[in-house]
């Protein structure tokens, strides 16, 4: 892909659909990439939403599920997405980043054995990963994002990069991490970012335990451990992001699945292969 005038077009010239929303700003000139979900029941939905004035919403791209792109807002325009914000000094993210909107419902509870969302639909458990959110310990259900769409968004970033001279790349909850929980711990952040900035892209992405080691619901001891037995040493791990001393990881089982998502102490753990 590649961006001609502000505007994302395909390899071969044509231009990606674009719909423009009137929720937009003045000039941009971006520094960092934003990664959203919905928590919509369609990408179509979430688009509708975002091309009402009254929304007082938008995004500079919404991808649905299927890897289809829609733009709304040109790169070289604010969009609405972040609202209240901060990253490292920085305040009203806004003013200086894209947003991308991924087409998942997010976080999802348990009704009548079933993971449902909050607009009432159900999902079957292929579709979900039991997770603590980074931020909160709780443990809730949360939409994984289809192949095709993280092959998308990957696309459109390296684009984004290549066009703009961007700093960073962060989810919603990195910047609004009292408000926000996306894109959430179903998506793949670190080697995302990895990827799309070329930053320790040799660096390994598994990690072992080096002892029978405590996982917690937060970055800290005063956290609570989420299972009573620790885990074994030689536990496999995929490290999604750091805090400090602290890493959220997700734990794989024997099938090399993830099964539990939390934060353990990096003194005790080593890169794998």
């Amino acid at each position: 892909m590649k961006i001609v005038r502000h505007l994302l077009h395909h390899d071969d010239g044509t231009q990606i659909k674009y719909q423009r929303s009137p929720n937009r700003g003045g000039n941009l000139s971006p520094e960092f990439l934003i990664m959203h979900y919905t928590a919509g029941a369609s990408a179509e939905s979430s688009i509708a939403h975002m091309l009402k004035p009254a929304a007082k919403a938008s995004a500079h791209l919404v991808i649905g599920r299927d890897g289809a792109i829609t733009q709304l807002v040109p790169f070289n325009k604010v969009a609405w997405h972040a609202g209240r914000s901060r990253w490292h000094g920085t305040e009203g993210l806004n003013q200086y980043s894209i947003g991308i909107e991924l087409d998942n419902a997010g976080k999802l509870t348990q009704q009548g054995g079933q993971w449902t969302s909050w607009f009432g639909r159900a999902y079957p458990d292929e579709q979900v990963l039991s997770a603590a959110h980074k931020h909160d310990g709780a443990i809730f259900g949360w939409q994984t994002y289809a192949e095709a769409q993280l092959t998308a968004a990957a696309d459109v970033a390296l684009a984004i990069a290549a066009r703009y001279e961007l700093a960073e790349v962060l989810g919603h909850d990195d910047i609004a991490p009292n408000r926000k929980k996306d894109p959430g711990p179903a998506f793949p952040m670190e080697s995302f970012r990895a990827g799309i900035l070329g930053r320790n892209a040799d660096a390994p992405h598994r990690f072992v335990t080096r002892s029978r080691l405590n996982i917690r619901n937060g970055p800290g001891l005063e956290f609570d451990r989420l299972q009573e037995d620790p885990l074994p040493r030689g536990s496999q791990l995929l490290l999604q992001s750091r805090e400090s001393n602290w890493c959220y990881v997700e734990v794989l089982d024997d099938d090399d699945e993830p099964f539990l998502t939390g934060w353990v102490h990096g003194d005790y753990i080593v890169a794998f292969g």
